[in-house]
């Protein structure tokens, strides 16, 4: 379950990764709420936990605007903004639950577990599947045409990306970020290399999709 957390406190932010980390949950940090809201419309995490006060642009505004965009991205809402009316006022702005500042880690874990227990909220992580490919990524198992290989961690989870995106431009450093983490030191010829790998994947198992490049922007995969 990957995790976007939305907080300009760095270091409650780190805090906050470091016990979500411990518990198995991957999270990602961003500390602004234009970066926060273009990253909630690539939909690339299962949960965002979003801070009301926010650089540039607050927390109620990147929600109202997420759910403008059909973002559906379950989100908690911290604040420490605790009266009704501040409650009322992030629940009617498409927050799905919302949390007073302070407030004990464990409290935020078992709402975490809550939502993970909701139906139909979650994508399915089970097989995915786009024209002529069949992946699973649980196994790295790549199907396609009679044919089949087995993906490395960092192959599956490029792909397992451009296929939950496919038909739209992933940016560069959208791609980094999901895949490498958002503070890897990684180098950006790393992700055309992979791309490369991920290409002579596809060919292997004779798929037609085709894994574009966008010039100066990133790459988008076609069916």
């Amino acid at each position: 379950m990957k995790i976007l957390l939305i907080e300009d406190d760095r270091e409650l932010a780190d805090s906050m990764r470091f016990q979500l980390e411990k518990e198995g949950y991957e999270t990602d940090i961003c500390d602004d709420g234009e970066e926060g809201l273009y990253y909630m419309k690539e939909r690339s995490h299962d949960l965002v936990i979003l801070d009301r006060m926010l650089p540039s642009m607050d927390g109620i505004t990147v929600l109202q605007e997420a759910r403008k965009n059909h973002v559906s991205t379950p989100v908690i809402m911290l604040t420490a903004l605790g009266e009704l009316q501040d409650k009322l006022t992030g629940l009617k702005g498409g927050a799905d639950d919302y949390m007073v500042k302070p407030f004990a880690f464990e409290e935020l874990l078992a709402r975490i577990q809550c939502m993970v227990r909701r139906p139909g909220r979650w994508e399915n992580t089970a097989v995915l599947s786009l024209g002529d490919l069949i992946f699973d990524p649980e196994s790295g198992r790549l199907e396609g045409n009679g044919k089949e290989c087995t993906l490395s961690k960092r192959e599956g989870a490029l792909l397992e990306l451009m296929l939950r995106n496919a038909g739209q431009t992933l940016p560069r450093e959208v791609i980094l970020n999901r895949v490498w983490g958002a503070d890897s030191e990684v180098e950006d010829g790393n992700l055309d290399n992979y791309i490369h790998f991920l290409r002579r994947r596809l060919k292997n198992v004779r798929s037609t999709l085709n894994l574009k490049t966008v010039r100066g922007i990133g790459y988008r995969l076609e069916n």
